[in-house]
């Protein structure tokens, strides 16, 4: 079952066609990504299935009810501002102990509800962003760039979080990111977009297809399924990390490369 699904649609900022003739759907439950170069129209898009950005053409149907959880590129928060955990998880409306206490679980975040969110590591940070958008128990999760700024091992830890919440939660995940391998690993669904929808499919699909390979080099294949393969060696022996370090070392390879 879809909860949004996109007709035809077009957006246009000014003179410029930001998105042309998109047609999408977000399913029930599933990790859709949606991966392009920059200036693709990846954010618009994604303000688009918000409602944040009105199309231009066609049209945006949402589930009735729909509940939208969103984890944004970046967040500032004055350094000098004294702001616990707990009091930012209930701005603007409060919300109860408990509800606070099981979203950080959810997020991973267990045991920083008293820290300062100045003194809250990239990777503790976006953790909270994500509790933060989990107290409404979405339907769907947004995820803008959700890693930018955390190494790859913080990366990757970030995203087998998400599996983690889809997989407790039942939500579905629609997560923008720059970081190929590692989201497209953790995805059942990709969506190339330069403009238009270039292909769509299952990561290696995607990954193999002409459209993809012209917008991100042939690198992407390959190392998409080394980490694939070692994504899943490694949650079959608890949970070890050599699996993020060697996809680095492969994704820092393929960077040099492209």
């Amino acid at each position: 079952m879809s909860l949004v699904e996109l007709k035809d649609v077009t957006v246009r900022q000014g003179a410029q066609t930001v998105l042309q003739h998109v047609d999408l759907s977000v399913r029930s439950a599933e990790i859709l990504t949606i991966v392009g170069p920059n200036g693709s129209g990846k954010s618009t898009l994604l303000r688009t299935i918000i409602g944040a950005i009105r199309p231009t053409g066609g049209q945006v149907v949402r589930k009735a009810g729909l509940r939208i959880g969103y984890v944004p590129q970046k967040l500032h928060i004055d350094p000098t501002l004294p702001l616990t955990v707990r009091r930012f998880l209930s701005l603007p409306d409060r919300v109860s102990d408990d509800a606070a206490a099981r979203a950080l679980s959810h997020a991973g975040a267990e045991g920083v509800s008293s820290q300062q969110m100045a003194s809250l590591s990239g990777g503790q940070f976006q953790r909270v962003l994500l509790a933060r958008a989990l107290l409404s128990r979405p339907d769907l999760l947004i995820l803008d760039e959700a890693t930018q700024g955390l190494d790859q091992p913080g990366s990757a830890a970030f995203y087998r979080q998400i599996e983690a919440v889809r997989r407790d939660l039942g939500c579905a995940v629609l997560m923008v990111s720059h970081e190929l391998h590692v989201v497209m690993a953790a995805s059942d669904r990709v969506i190339c977009l330069n403009g238009h929808v270039c292909c769509e499919g299952a990561p290696e699909h995607v990954a193999s297809a002409p459209e993809y390979r012209a917008l991100f080099g042939t690198g992407t294949q390959g190392a998409l399924a080394l980490y694939r393969h070692e994504h899943n060696h490694t949650h079959d022996h608890a949970h070890g990390t050599g699996h993020a370090q060697s996809h680095d070392h492969k994704h820092d390879k393929d960077r040099a490369a492209s």
